[in-house]
């Protein structure tokens, strides 16, 4: 299955449209329609109905596999410029906003002092980002966030070859303003807490999504989606008295928040580093600095 056709069918398909396809991937509308005729003609059936442009049964079936075939291809590609070597002296290294500033600055201030002239680059992203930046080569190493049970490991999308080690892990606290009912409670359970107003920050906070299915019910609903990776705005959203949140119980809070420590159910906030294969020496050494700090 030729990998830009897929390109082109997750385009037209996640647009709705064959000329908004055809500016995003930069053909022309004719080239795209080709495109999927052409992949159509291979499979043998209809993945795209045409007024309106959406997936057909069979289209649906095949974007659900097309994402991770080519996260594959991208994976192979990067394994085989790993055999291959990569340029002396950089490093690009991404993280997502909550896996730990202060523990990447720490190491990368350490790996500089001891390789002068290395050159950096560092991205904060998303954990869907990095995950798959580090499983197609884009990052060397990749530091993520997320919630779990204290002995299980993060759970991650399907991207191929990405080995993973435990880098931290801590209690997490439901964060809320100094002035809401429940602000002097020692410890607070999220079951009691399924008819507050939540705020929904994937980035900066524990997800809801991930709550939900740990407090095995639907009952955690946003009232306010935050978009934004700003753990200060987040914090201010709180303290305005739009929702609660939980956040690592480390994470500082300014003055009209408090921190409430979670006790049920049992779930800690972990950090994990993704490190791929490890070719390179200098992520290598940057991979044991975060290890060991």
């Amino acid at each position: 299955m030729d990998p830009h056709l897929l390109r082109t069918f997750i385009a037209v398909a996640t647009t709705g449209s064959f000329s908004a396809a055809a500016a995003e991937l930069g053909y022309t509308q004719s080239a795209v329609s080709q495109h999927i005729a052409a992949l159509e003609n291979s499979l043998g059936t209809a993945l795209l109905t045409r007024r309106p442009v959406a997936p057909t049964p069979a289209g649906d079936r095949l974007l659900e596999h097309a994402g991770a075939i080519l996260l594959r291809i991208e994976a192979a590609q990067a394994d085989v410029r790993r055999v291959l070597g990569e340029p002396a002296g950089s490093i690009v290294f991404a993280s997502t906003p909550l896996a730990g500033a202060a523990r990447v600055a720490r190491a990368l201030t350490r790996l500089r002092q001891e390789r002068a002239g290395l050159a950096v680059t560092f991205e904060v992203a998303r954990r869907d980002e990095v995950v798959r930046g580090v499983a197609s080569g884009t990052y060397h190493l990749g530091l993520i966030d997320g919630i779990a049970a204290p002995s299980d490991p993060l759970r991650l999308p399907d991207v191929g070859t990405v080995r993973t080690s435990g880098v931290a892990q801590e209690q997490l606290a439901v964060v809320l303003p100094d002035d809401h009912p429940l602000a002097g409670r020692k410890r607070l359970g999220l079951p009691a807490l399924v008819d507050a107003r939540w705020i929904d920050a994937p980035a900066v906070s524990a997800p809801l999504d991930d709550l939900r299915a740990a407090v095995e019910t639907d009952s955690l609903r946003p009232a306010l989606v935050y978009t934004g990776a700003d753990l200060l705005t987040l914090l201010e959203l709180v303290a305005a008295g739009h929702g609660l949140a939980v956040l690592p119980s480390s994470v500082p809070t300014p003055a009209g928040v408090r921190k409430i420590p979670v006790n049920a159910p049992r779930l800690v906030h972990r950090v994990e580093l993704l490190h791929g294969h490890l070719d390179s020496t200098t992520a290598t050494a940057l991979a044991e600095l975060l290890g060991e700090d």
